[in-house]
C-alpha cells in the first residue's frame, strides 16, 4: 500500500508542475494577443470615444438619479395629486393667455409651424 500511495503523490505532484508549466505559457500567450490588439488600436480616436462614453454613462447616472426621486416623490401620498392639479393648472393659464382670441390662436399655430419648419424641414 506504501509504494500505491507513493505512485500517486508522484502523479499528483507530475500533474501539477505540467499545469503550472501550462499556465504560464497560456499566461503568456493570452498576454502577447493582448499587447499585439492594443498596438492595433488607433489612440488618436480614443479622446473622442471616450468622451462619447463619459457623456452616455453620465445620462445613465442622471437617469437612475431622477428615477430615484419621482420614486421617492411618488410614495408620499398626497404629492402626485397635487402635482396633478399644479399641471391642470399651469395649463388652464397657458390656455386661457394663448388661446383666448383668434389672433392668439393664429400666433401659435404660426409658432408651431415655423418650429416644424424649423426641425424638420
Amino acid at each position: 500500500m506504501t509504494d500505491a500511495s507513493n505512485d500517486l503523490k508522484e502523479t499528483a505532484s507530475v500533474g501539477t508542475e505540467e499545469t503550472g508549466a501550462n499556465f504560464a505559457e497560456r499566461y503568456t500567450e493570452v498576454l502577447g494577443k493582448v499587447n499585439e490588439t492594443l498596438d492595433k488600436v488607433d489612440w488618436s480616436q480614443m479622446g473622442r470615444i471616450g468622451k462619447g462614453v463619459g457623456v452616455l454613462v453620465i445620462v445613465i447616472v442622471a437617469q437612475v438619479l431622477i428615477k430615484g426621486v419621482l420614486d421617492t416623490i411618488n410614495l408620499l401620498p398626497v404629492v402626485p395629486g397635487l402635482l396633478e392639479l399644479l399641471g391642470l393648472v399651469v395649463v388652464g393659464q397657458w390656455s386661457w393667455s394663448n388661446l383666448t382670441t383668434s389672433d392668439k390662436r393664429s400666433a401659435v399655430i404660426n409658432k408651431v409651424q415655423s418650429l416644424r419648419k424649423e426641425y424638420l424641414g
